[in-house]
């Protein structure tokens, strides 16, 4: 199979994963009608933000978590129409082999690295791991690894960084025998015990704090505490729900957060090191032609604009918001940010229409 036809197909089926806590990678499963990814993407939350090509964002429960296999099951997001990929079971690959890591993490581009097995026999905590130097990034957790025909072979887990790239999936045998453990529990949420593997099962709503058979603490999903933000997240987050979003959707991990009006998104992120609180609106991207006429535009609005300013990155024009956590209460940052909606959907008009400035692709 030809690695455009494999980035053809996995772009339709490769799902971003957001928590309060993290984000990564995830990937649809048809046969067994489930998104996988690792357990520590979506650790100490029983839902999560979910995004992809052939969906809207949405929130969708955590079904399954496995501490062992560094392994989590969610359910599939509604209204979804994404298609078959298939699993090569037996992992017959061998060192030297090709292979294709795909991730997509939330703030990312969608990635596709290639690389070769440089070994099959790794093995960490009596788990043999699949070592590749395809590139990953940390992102990249819970995503495909897939052989040449396109079928997948490995979850990417983690990364070794010594100078080199070294990345580690679990192979897919582990994946389907997890997959027909988690099956025996006919749809009820489960979790591995970490010390004797076995699976507990939430039965007829009833969920306990220790394992069945070894009496070991497990971290039952319905028991996990909804994430309450506190200090300026709360603020962020109060701000954030009288402009009249979702708030829980907004969300797309720590201290990150989300906004989009019309063909505007803002990007929101608080740097508790040094109390600044950034609200990014990449509008388009830079013209092939007549540059310097749009430079000058950018410079003279610089003047014009109350707390705002333009910026260049690469070919990316940008209008940020930058504010000081001292200076932060729920009603300022109303009135600032709900301005830097309005104007952002305002100037990336301008940009493109006059300006010859292109549309990101992501924006309509």
């Amino acid at each position: 199979m030809e690695t455009r036809a494999i980035i053809s197909l996995y772009e339709n089926v490769i799902i971003q994963i957001a928590t309060p806590y993290s984000t990564g990678t995830g990937f649809y499963l048809k046969n067994f009608d489930l998104i996988i990814t690792n357990e520590h993407v979506v650790r100490g939350n029983k839902n999560a933000v979910v995004a992809g090509k052939k969906f809207e964002k949405q929130i969708v429960p955590v079904l399954y978590a496995d501490t062992k296999y560094d392994l989590a099951f969610l359910k599939p997001p509604v209204g979804h129409q994404m298609p078959e990929v298939m699993i090569n079971a037996e992992v017959n690959q061998d060192e030297g082999d090709k292979v294709i890591a795909i991730g997509h993490p939330f703030d990312l581009k969608y990635t596709v690295t290639q690389g070769i097995i440089s070994s099959m026999l790794h093995k960490e905590d009596d788990i043999n791991y699949i070592q590749h130097d395809a590139a990953l990034n940390p992102g990249n957790s819970g995503g495909p690894l897939v052989d040449t025909e396109g079928k997948v072979i490995g979850i990417n887990t983690f990364i070794i960084q010594n100078g080199n790239s070294i990345g580690f999936s679990l192979p897919s045998s582990y994946l389907i025998s997890c997959i027909e453990a988690f099956k025996k529990g006919n749809g009820q949420r489960g979790v591995r015990c970490p010390s004797c593997k076995h699976i507990s099962f939430e039965k007829e709503g009833s969920a306990s704090k220790h394992c069945a058979v070894c009496g070991a603490s497990i971290s039952m999903l319905s028991l996990i505490e909804d994430y309450e933000p506190y200090g300026i997240s709360s603020t962020v987050e109060e701000m954030i729900s009288k402009l009249g979003y979702p708030v829980a959707l907004t969300r797309k991990g720590p201290n990150n957060w989300s906004l989009k009006k019309g063909s505007a998104t803002i990007n929101i992120s608080y740097y508790e090191k040094t109390g600044l609180l950034v609200g990014d609106v990449y509008l388009s991207t830079l013209p092939e032609n007549n540059i310097d006429k749009l430079y000058h535009f950018l410079l003279r609005q610089n003047y014009q604009l109350e707390g705002m300013s333009f910026s260049i990155k690469e070919q990316d024009i940008i209008l940020s918001l930058l504010i000081f956590d001292q200076y932060l209460n729920a009603d300022t940052l109303y009135r600032l940010f709900s301005n830097l909606l309005t104007t952002a959907d305002k100037y990336d008009n301008v940009l493109v229409d006059i300006y010859g400035a292109k549309w990101k692709p992501e924006n309509p």
